[in-house]
């Protein structure tokens, strides 16, 4: 039997319940490129059915097991590097390289560094006349988002088995292949049956009977806020724990005094990497007044090095959209933002030059933008950039923070006391100082609207497990 044809239900490929399938399109050409079930809530019922029966015993295995089928789990990944990139870069539309780096690299090292963790974690802690147990919550339904498709499976299911969780996966529509693989790396790992399981189909069909079931013990999200709202909802109903990994609109706050080149230059390619799908792009610059007119000079000369192409060329920098929704949905933003009155520097809603054909948007920077502009303040999720003027510091954490996110971003100055400082007043979850590298060890997830929880490192395990205290 394919993957294609059917979902991996109790440690084996089972048919679907229904005849539905969803269509996987390459949104570079508009080509479909294979189907895949379309999930209902039976299938979604015998998957949490499966992990119910196999929690306990995943539970009680002891962690040094655990952590082995994990470490079996990130070589497997590792196997399949290659099939990773060209399966992402079909489906998704990344460029071959950061489909390498970020949907197989990056992967197979999160889940590595759980196997390392799970060696020394602490399960269990004497707190005067008590023993405090950390135990796994149980069963937990992960739905996850196609923008970065398996560094988000990697991000919830790992440490959920880290913890003695067991899973049953949502992976996005619009990217399922991927997650295929991934569920054929688990099983050739060797957890035991039950343990991970995996539905694909639509998001309010097969993701709502996930966030409902009675059987689910916990939710882990990410995606848009307004559908994890949804989630939310579904999931309070039963009082289910759940993990909101949801939208941001982050700052790139750049302070006098800091090298104004590179921080431009690194805001521009974090904002138009992955075609600017990406929640934690810092999508808001912030100038100040005396270097506001080469910031913006800088931006539209790093966007012309993003030239819209063909995501299987090795020259590509920027693919297309996921689909044709982002794609009008950006487009429709940029058009706003013309309208509002912020002056296009670059890009622009039009097709791209020689790209009638696929999910293409232009590189876009938006100078005089103003604080309260619609493309100031919400998601667009789009290589779309915003360049704010600012008159001073305070004036600057006003504008930084004037949103109803809080997920990421940016403070760059010649001096890291002052720009640790101004970090320590924003309201958002990570802030990278004078261009700091992602630390895949480090705690992801955001305040406010951003979401609730936190994946990756020792403080992602913890999403997963119950406190228990035992008094002698």
């Amino acid at each position: 039997m394919k993957a294609h044809e059917a979902m991996y239900i109790d440690g084996d490929w089972r048919l679907p319940a229904g005849p539905e399938t969803v269509e996987v399109v390459n949104p570079a050409d508009e080509q479909v490129i294979a189907a895949v079930p379309a999930g209902t809530p039976a299938d979604v019922d015998a998957a949490v059915r499966a992990a119910r029966e196999a929690f306990r015993g995943w539970a009680a295995t002891p962690p040094a097991e655990r952590a082995a089928c994990i470490a079996a789990l990130s070589e497997a990944i590792g196997s399949r590097k290659d099939e990773i990139t060209a399966t992402v870069t079909a489906e998704l539309g990344s460029p071959l390289s950061f489909s390498r780096v970020v949907s197989a690299d990056l992967p197979a090292t999160v889940a590595a560094s759980y196997a390392t963790l799970l060696q020394t974690h602490p399960f269990a802690e004497r707190i005067g006349n008590s023993t405090v147990h950390l135990e796994p919550v149980g069963v937990v339904g992960a739905i996850t988002p196609w923008n970065y498709p398996l560094h988000q499976i990697v991000a919830k299911v790992v440490p959920a088995l880290a913890a003695g969780c067991t899973v049953v996966l949502k992976p996005a529509e619009d990217t399922p292949l991927v997650a295929q693989l991934f569920a054929e790396a688990v099983h050739e790992a060797g957890f035991p049956a039950g343990v991970f399981n995996m539905v694909t189909g639509y998001g309010p069909v097969a993701g709502q009977a996930l966030a409902e079931h009675e059987g689910i013990d916990m939710v882990s999200f990410t995606g848009s806020t307004a559908v994890g709202r949804k989630i939310a909802a579904a999931a309070g109903a039963s009082l289910k724990r759940t993990a909101l990994e949801l939208g941001g609109k982050s700052a790139n706050v750049i302070l006098p005094g800091a090298d104004l080149a590179r921080a431009v230059n690194v805001g521009a390619a974090n904002v138009f990497a992955n075609s600017g799908q990406t929640c934690s792009a810092w999508t808001r610059m912030l100038v100040d007044a005396e270097g506001y007119d080469e910031a913006v000079a800088l931006a539209a000369a790093a966007a012309a090095k993003y030239v819209p192409g063909d995501p299987t060329d090795p020259a590509t920098r920027m693919g297309p959209l996921v689909n044709a929704k982002q794609r009008d949905r950006v487009r429709g933003y940029i058009t706003r933002g013309i309208e509002e009155g912020a002056r296009l520097v670059v890009g622009g809603p039009e097709a791209p030059e020689g790209r009638k054909r696929g999910f293409y948007v232009r590189p876009t920077v938006f100078a005089d933008v103003r604080p309260g502009m619609t493309i100031a303040q919400e998601e667009i999720f789009g290589p779309v950039l915003s360049i704010l003027r600012y008159e001073d510091e305070d004036e600057a954490l006003r504008i930084a923070n004037g949103t109803v996110y809080g997920l990421a971003g940016a403070v760059w100055c010649d001096d890291e006391e002052r720009a640790v400082a101004f970090a320590r007043r924003m309201d958002t979850g990570q802030v990278d100082i004078n261009g700091g590298r992602f630390n895949p060890l480090a705690p992801f997830g955001g305040y406010k609207q951003s979401g609730t929880g936190r994946e990756l490192g020792a403080h992602g395990l913890a999403e997963f497990l119950h406190t228990k205290s035992l008094q002698f």
